[in-house]
């Protein structure tokens, strides 16, 4: 999404600490290939993988063609990998080691032409802080400006923690330099809601506390814990998903137009969401936020273990798998809207869903006939596992009665074999070329802290007892006391 940017000089090198992890082999690696696919990546740049697997320069060339290939399938392109392949130098080593920054300012001072890099840490968080000081040790953060360092969420633990990171990031780097990345941005019907809302006088008068009802925002995995438990059970639903992801989302669905399609004006409407959340008070916290954990059970038939018998978690954990919280927008817009958010492993089935739920028309028109309850008019932008947007209305069917039936306006902006954009296309693009428009500027990851803050402490004084629900479902029932109307249910499907 390249909005108005100065032009800025690409880097020719690109970085990746953690190069042999599950991110940079799920996501990054095939990423950065669609791109060489492409012809959009510079093509003087290389790519360093720093990893601590003991690997010669074959092996990780190995590593790398079944990453690939497994990302790609029928679409692997023989020749433009061998192009891709070529760009790659592996380095192995510990983070911890300082010789390895060594070796990383060596291979980059040995290109006489450009010394511009993009570090990106694709890390566990608990190593962000470690890795920027050394950066700075070695050298390799000057001169001050030029290069720059991409960041995977969560960005800190607890708002404390995030301030910290934020002064060790700029004590090495400028604040133009810092990538803060939430993926989710880069969805394209994420970016489209924008264009949804604002390009459309049809909808944009309708956005607002008169006419919606209430607001749900869903994101559920089919997928458990997997290899992650170790930053998983540490961290829980709450900090890896509800409080970027969800969060961004909300933002994007309740921001004001901002005055024009520029960075920063963009993110200062999303910042202004986030200070109008009302504060939740610690005696109503369990009101507003409910927390669960997934059981044994089955998922499409396969049975799965519980959470507490994944490899990795401790005995006893009461980390949270499934996190529900109802927020509400003190402003003018939205003031009295509840916005439902929901985030959870080991559900039915997977789902990216924003649902908005339009009100009942005020008039009782129909109440002498069949239809004396109508079921409420909704819009509907699906982020997985189809990327598409629907309006739900009613019509009359053929006939004598007065019977209606929901009928589904398709706003899908794909047609016919349209390629689908993967996130993270979108957005190491937009690193190179220099474009922070979809990445987080600190104050949105500050006011995302202080909104969640209070459910964290809440939380962490109730250490004894977390509710179970069993795998291959919707969660727990008791996420339902949420709602603040008997008529209110989770939208599970499209």
């Amino acid at each position: 999404m390249t909005l108005q940017q100065p032009p800025q000089a690409l880097p020719c090198h690109f970085v990746i600490f953690g190069a042999t992890g599950d991110l940079a082999a799920l996501k990054l690696l095939p990423a950065l290939y669609r791109l060489d696919v492409g012809g959009h990546l510079p093509a003087g740049m290389s790519i360093i993988a720093l990893g601590r697997r003991p690997w010669s320069e074959a092996d990780w060339l190995q590593h790398l063609e079944e990453s690939i290939r497994r990302r790609t399938g029928e679409q692997f392109n023989a020749r433009v990998y061998r192009r891709f392949a070529a760009r790659f130098a592996y380095v192995a080593g510990d983070l911890h080691d300082p010789a390895i920054y060594q070796t990383l300012s060596d291979r980059l001072c040995a290109d006489q032409s450009c010394a511009h890099a993009a570090f990106y840490l694709s890390l566990k968080p608990s190593d962000f802080g470690e890795v920027i000081q050394r950066l700075e040790q070695a050298g390799l953060n000057r001169p001050r400006g030029l290069h720059r360092i991409v960041v995977e969420k969560p960005f800190g633990e607890d708002i404390d923690s995030a301030r910290q990171l934020n002064r060790l990031l700029h004590d090495a780097f400028d604040e133009e330099q810092i990538y803060r990345i939430d993926h989710y941005l880069g969805k394209e019907t994420v970016q489209n809601l924008l264009v949804f809302r604002f390009a459309n006088t049809l909808i944009e008068p309708l956005w607002n506390r008169n006419y919606i009802d209430h607001v749900q925002i869903s994101v559920a995995e089919q997928a458990g814990v997997s290899t992650r438990a170790d930053y998983y059970d540490k961290a829980g639903a709450l900090r890896d998903m509800l409080q970027n992801h969800l969060l961004q989302l909300l933002t994007l669905v309740a921001m004001e137009p901002p005055p024009a399609l520029e960075a920063d004006a963009l993110r200062d409407e999303k910042v202004k969401v986030l200070r109008s959340i009302r504060p939740i008070e610690d005696q109503v916290i369990n009101a507003h936020a409910f927390r669960a954990q997934y059981g044994p059970g089955s998922i499409d038939g396969v049975p799965v273990p519980g959470y507490q018998d994944e490899a990795g978690v401790a005995p006893h954990s009461i980390a949270e798998t499934f996190v529900a919280a109802k927020f509400y927008v003190d402003n003018w817009r939205w003031r009295g809207v509840p916005f439902y958010l929901r985030t959870g492993k080991r559900l039915a089935q997977q789902l990216s869903l924003v649902a908005i739920r339009f009100r009942h028309p005020p008039q009782q028109l129909f109440r002498e006939t069949p239809l004396e309850f109508i079921e409420p008019n909704w819009v509907l932008l699906s982020l997985q596992p189809s990327e598409s947007m629907h309006i739900e209305l009613h019509s009359k069917q053929p006939g004598l009665g007065m019977d209606t039936r929901i009928i589904r306006l398709d706003a899908s902006y794909r047609r016919g074999r349209e390629k689908t954009l993967e996130a993270y296309e979108t957005l190491l693009l937009d690193i190179m070329e220099g474009d922070r428009s979809l990445f987080l500027r600190f104050d949105e990851v500050e006011w995302a802290w202080r909104v969640v803050d209070p459910i964290l402490r809440h939380w962490t004084r109730q250490r004894d007892f977390i509710h179970t629900y069993p795998a291959g479902s919707w969660g727990p029932l008791e996420a339902d006391r949420l709602f603040d109307k008997l008529e209110q249910s989770w939208r599970n499907q499209l």
